[in-house]
């Protein structure tokens, strides 16, 4: 769920100097969309840049990493700091510092990192930079993608006689196309020499005709997995592409002056003051590549799948809700949601109040009020009763830390509903996974306001399986629903079907990925929705809670019809989009069944 951008200025330093009164412009807009973005990454930031034309013996590629939720404003402070150092008038000659800043170029890329892996530290920050003395073989890369294959593609590198560093899928993805792209680069010099003698008139000839396209389809021909990946070359072409499938978003503007890449629409929106329409959708499986020269294609790097499969939970949680369709579909989440909250508090809106666990579930609470309005004809009670202190997520925070501070992170609205078991408590969020949150906070403190019934709504359906594409889920014992599918099957004298599944993921331990099949799913089919809903909420209602607790879940159906065009479900579903997803569910059951989730 990373975020990033990419900003590629089509004109000199020095036309921003006179137009806007500052060569920064291109910097200027790589902090807004990479401020705007803070959402889709907390753990570290990162900035590359490539400057155009700089002579032998000149920098001509520049990047900063800082790991830390500061990361934003550590390199921007860095940046500033250096422009510093000089008088107004050099600071604000464009030619001076295109020579002198290394922030100063024509080409820019950056990251918002938020891991899925569980690795850490400053070298797992993007951009990741390959140099070579070639600067059509120099690469800068970033991306927001999960690959489910990473030990397929380490073998295949190394069976080509590479020694790659680290078997994490973002330095697999480097190795991959620096392969691919040396490779590129060669042949068209093979080509070449048959015609010219001069390395230097070769050298530029190369860099006009290289086929990015070409060795970024012979790269990612391999991977299985979603992903969009951004790129810069040394010598000034960059690219940015999607996976097939269109897991992963991606969005870009370009008018005469500019050309900007991002993970959200209106990100780039507000940061080019650019309307709705004016700013398109990356076609899945394609790629957008921009020339040194500053012409713009479009190239098929895989042929887009029949049946797309866009995370639905980047329209549910993960998103800014600024995006006006994500801003209609949060609302309908919660509003398709009425009849089966009105039937919880047995069609009581007098005695009902209705709130919001913040901050992300605000905009379906409001489709919520809605729904409730529209069956009953009538104004429900509505409270801000959830208090959220701190600005932290401990659904991305380690598994050390979530625990405790999954404590801390919220307080109530003392008064806001009637003492005495007369209302019930109605509060919505966007998803509940682990229940880690309700179970040791909120739960707590809302039964302190003496509610007569708590209703947690979830506008997401129950995440019962890992996520290999995006968010981090991986293991199985996390999800909240599964365990309590376990604990109903362990009740009802079922355990023999947990048994089963365990011998039928055994024997798939050695196939090939195409040919696993995710038998994990027939651990849920004994049981209805509802039935799982009511474990959850046994399991997760800690002694002290005096009053009944019921979880309203959204439906599968529900959310297909409120995202009609992001159909990737398999959090909920286990329907994997690629064939690794069916391999790695299978090992995390695995694991699970022998005890092996670390």
């Amino acid at each position: 769920m990373c975020g990033i951008a990419m900003v590629r200025l089509l004109k000199p330093l020095d036309f921003y100097q006179q137009k806007y009164g500052t060569w920064q412009y291109g910097l200027q807009k790589m902090y807004l969309l990479m401020e705007k973005q803070h959402n889709r990454g907390q753990e570290g930031a990162g900035i590359a840049t490539v400057k155009l034309d700089m002579p032998p013996g000149e920098e001509y590629i520049w990047r900063d990493r800082v790991e830390g939720k500061n990361a934003i404003q550590e390199i921007f402070a860095n940046i500033n700091s250096s422009m510093s150092k000089v008088g107004a008038e050099q600071a604000c000659d464009a030619e001076y510092a295109k020579m002198n800043f290394s922030c100063a170029g024509e080409l820019y890329l950056g990251h918002l990192r938020y891991s899925t892996t569980g690795k850490s530290g400053i070298s797992y920050v993007h951009p990741f930079l390959r140099r070579h003395n070639w600067k059509n073989r120099s690469m800068v890369l970033a991306g927001n993608f999960n690959l489910t294959n990473v030990d397929e593609l380490f073998d295949h590198l190394t069976l080509k006689g590479q020694h790659p560093r680290d078997k994490g899928d973002t330095f697999l993805m480097l190795e991959s196309l620096g392969f691919m792209l040396d490779k590129e680069v060669q042949m068209e010099y093979n080509k070449l020499r048959t015609r010219y003698t001069n390395d230097l008139i070769i050298t530029h000839k190369i860099e006009e005709n290289l086929d990015i396209a070409s060795f970024i389809r012979k790269s990612e021909k391999r991977w299985d997995g979603g992903y969009t990946i951004c790129g810069m070359l040394g010598h000034g072409d960059s690219f940015v592409f999607r996976d097939a499938l269109g897991i992963r978003p991606a969005f870009y503007y370009a008018n005469d002056e500019i050309v900007v890449v991002a993970s959200e629409r209106p990100v780039i929106q507000t940061a080019m003051n650019a309307k709705e329409e004016e700013v398109k959708e990356l076609t899945p499986g394609e790629a957008m590549i921009v020339k040194r020269n500053g012409t713009i294609r479009f190239e098929i790097i895989r042929e887009q799948a029949s049946d797309l499969k866009k995370c639905s939970f980047e329209r549910i949680y993960f998103s800014r809700g600024s995006d006006i369709d994500i801003y209609n579909e949060r609302k309908k989440l919660g509003e398709s949601l009425s009849k089966s909250i009105l039937n919880a508090i047995d069609n009581d809106v007098d005695n009902s109040v209705f709130s919001f666990i913040p901050n992300t579930a605000e905009v379906a609470f409001y489709g919520m009020i809605d729904g409730i309005k529209s069956e009953t004809k009538r104004a429900p009670r509505v409270e801000k009763v959830l208090i959220k202190d701190i600005k932290l997520r401990t659904f991305i925070s380690t598994n050390n830390e979530r625990d405790d501070l999954a404590t801390h992170v919220y307080d109530v609205t003392y008064g806001s509903i009637r003492r005495g078991k007369v209302d019930n408590l109605v509060a919505i969020d966007d998803s509940i996974v682990r229940g880690t949150t309700l179970k040791q906070s909120i739960l707590k403190i809302m039964n302190r306001l003496e509610p007569k019934k708590i209703v947690i709504v979830s506008s997401s359906p129950q995440v019962r399986f890992p996520d290999y594409y995006g968010i981090d889920m991986a293991k199985m014992g996390e999800f909240c629903a599964f365990r309590a599918a376990i604990q109903l099957l362990k009740d009802r004298g079922m355990q023999s079907l947990i048994d089963e599944v365990y011998a039928k993921s055994k024997t798939q331990e050695m196939l090939p990925k195409e040919d696993v099949i995710n038998y994990v799913t027939q651990i849920y089919e004994p049981f209805t929705q509802d039935e799982v809903s009511a474990q959850i909420a046994k399991m997760l209602t800690p002694a002290e809670v005096d009053c009944p607790v019921e979880l309203v879940y959204q439906t599968i159906d529900g959310l297909h019809e409120a995202c009609p065009s992001h159909k990737g479900d398999w959090y909920f579903t286990g329907n994997y989009p690629t064939p690794g997803g069916n391999r790695l569910v299978n090992k995390a059951f695995i694991n699970y069944y022998e005890g092996k989730e670390m």
